[in-house]
């Protein structure tokens, strides 16, 4: 299986692209910064049984989407995983940290999707990574929350004009994941003590649970399923 996964040299990116490893084939893994972290994620992964190619890229740029989408001959999956962007109540979130949160979630959905195109394998999958916050109240969340709304739309609509192709797209969205990321939350504490607390299977989610549900959807016992957004939050949202 030959794979890309945005932003996976940590977190949730490191996740699926050490599990899709296992599968063997060839693993790009895509870092913006932290070469260390992505060298790292390229020994786990040669470790699984998969072959890594190490892989800077801004996703932001369409230069870098369009080096990114280049580096194989072919892809059996695509995960969208790279996001940044601002943390804050909307008053206080300036245009330029607005721009840059879609730029970096929602626009390289489509954008690299659309350049890999030629290079995606009938029956491969595209998968976008999202939150509840996509969908229910986050505080300081609302740019990111718009970003991954967006996803979510975009999931369907391409799952759609995809079909001929034999493409399937599909979107796993995470309740509160133990990653390094929840340390840029306003709220982070509060959240944490909640999810712990009030999530009906008990705990918080963690990194290997939304490459699991990766993993099912882009195996072949998925392979009716297309156009659908996966929650993977212990059932917290049902609350």
């Amino acid at each position: 299986m030959d794979v890309l996964i945005t932003g996976s040299s940590r977190g949730i990116g490191r996740a699926i692209a050490v599990d899709l490893a296992r599968e063997g084939g060839r693993v790009v893994v895509n870092y913006l910064m932290n070469e260390d972290a992505a060298e790292e994620t390229a020994e786990l992964v040669r470790a699984a049984g998969g072959t890594p190619l190490v892989v800077q890229g801004d996703v932001r740029s369409e230069k870098d989407c369009k080096r990114l989408a280049a580096t194989l001959d072919r892809y059996d999956v695509v995960v969208h995983n790279a996001a940044i962007g601002a943390l804050k109540a909307t008053e206080k979130i300036r245009t330029p940290q607005w721009d840059l949160t879609l730029e970096s979630s929602l626009r390289p959905f489509w954008l690299l999707s659309k350049l890999c195109l030629d290079f995606i394998a009938p029956g491969g999958s595209i998968i976008g990574i999202t939150s509840t916050g996509s969908r229910k109240f986050v505080p300081g969340y609302s740019a990111m929350g718009a970003a991954k709304a967006g996803v979510e739309a975009l999931t369907r609509q391409l799952a759609v004009e995809l079909s001929p192709r034999k493409i399937r797209v599909n979107t796993v969205c995470g309740g509160l994941i133990d990653t390094e990321a929840l340390r840029y939350f306003p709220e982070r504490e509060r959240m944490t003590k909640f999810a712990t607390e009030y999530t009906p299977l008990g705990r918080m989610g963690q990194p290997q649970d939304m490459a699991n549900a990766v993993r099912l959807l882009v195996s072949p016992q998925a392979s009716f399923i297309t156009g659908q957004v996966l929650v993977v939050d212990g059932g917290l949202s049902l609350l």
